[in-house]
């Protein structure tokens, strides 16, 4: 049981050919949503390059299954390049809309978050475009994140102004100083002076 619902889905690792499905959830999510602020869906090509970047870097990207087809994902990406953020990923979780309210979005925020700290990582960040978007911010709070800000009308869509809320999970113990060793698939990058 998942949330008082039937657990009829499993959660597995996203293999390469599943980016076909995955663009047509996401594709759903660009047209229609305002989760994303992308406003042209990527080609199958663009999100195995997307998928290959997270993966080579052993960090999770995971799908439910559910009546033998994928009906969700999430994956966790660096959160910021620069080493100081090195103990921080952010996740993206986005469900195909016959299969929201199920728990399938929980679980599998649930099960990347298991996966990131496991691989060392302590914070997890989450970035939910439109403050409107209640059926995500209310997601991410079961799931155990919580807001710590709000960015006022900074993109566009729709013909509209948008805000972007941030949210944050904690993942290790806060008492405990980081570790000595960077997190699995944490790359030191060559150059952190930025732009």
């Amino acid at each position: 049981m998942v949330n008082g619902l039937s657990k009829s889905f499993k959660i597995r690792s996203a293999e390469l050919p599943d980016a076909v499905r995955i663009c047509e959830i996401y594709g759903f999510h660009v047209a229609d949503g305002a989760g994303t602020f992308e406003e042209v869906a990527p080609a199958a090509e663009e999100m195995r390059r997307r998928m290959e970047n997270v993966k080579v870097r052993g960090l999770p990207w995971h799908v439910a299954e559910a009546k033998g087809e994928l009906a969700g994902y999430c994956y966790a990406s660096p959160y910021n390049a620069r080493s100081a953020y090195r103990f921080t990923v952010q996740t993206s979780v986005y469900v195909d809309h016959n299969w929201y309210r199920r728990g399938i979005g929980l679980a599998l925020l649930n099960s990347v978050a298991a996966a990131c700290q496991k691989l060392g990582y302590c914070q997890a960040m989450a970035a939910v475009g439109d403050s409107r978007n209640e059926g995500a911010l209310k997601l991410h709070a079961r799931a155990g994140y919580r807001t710590v800000g709000h960015a006022v009308r900074v993109g566009v869509k729709f013909g509209r102004w948008m805000d972007v809320v941030y949210l944050q999970r904690s993942l290790c113990d806060a008492s405990v100083p980081p570790a000595d060793v960077s997190p699995v698939g944490y790359i030191l990058p060559v150059d952190q002076t930025g732009p």
